[in-house]
């Protein structure tokens, strides 16, 4: 998949706003806030539930990663997430 098309599709879920569960949050760290090298995945089944991460880390910017996007998109579908959030920016990743 290209990763225009990705980061559009990624786009278009995350503005959607909520719409229940499951759902998908996506929060980008860095080193710096210019470039973020890891996107944690958060899934939550239902209201209440405890998260389930998963961790994608990348020497360049994760964002501009096709195979990334790609697998995110994989993620979201797989999980038939209903609501997808990011954490906007990139947290500071304390060494």
């Amino acid at each position: 998949m290209k990763l225009d098309k990705a980061k559009k599709r990624i786009a278009k879920q995350i503005n959607k706003g909520f719409d229940g569960y499951p759902q998908i949050t996506l929060a980008y760290l860095g080193a710096t806030a210019d470039c973020a090298t890891e996107v944690v995945v958060s899934f939550v089944a239902e209201s209440g539930a405890e998260a389930q991460e998963q961790r994608f880390v990348s020497t360049g910017d994760v964002r501009q990663d096709e195979t990334i996007q790609s697998v995110l998109i994989k993620i979201i579908d797989r999980a038939n997430a209903r609501t997808v959030t990011e954490i906007a920016g990139v947290a500071i990743r304390k060494p």
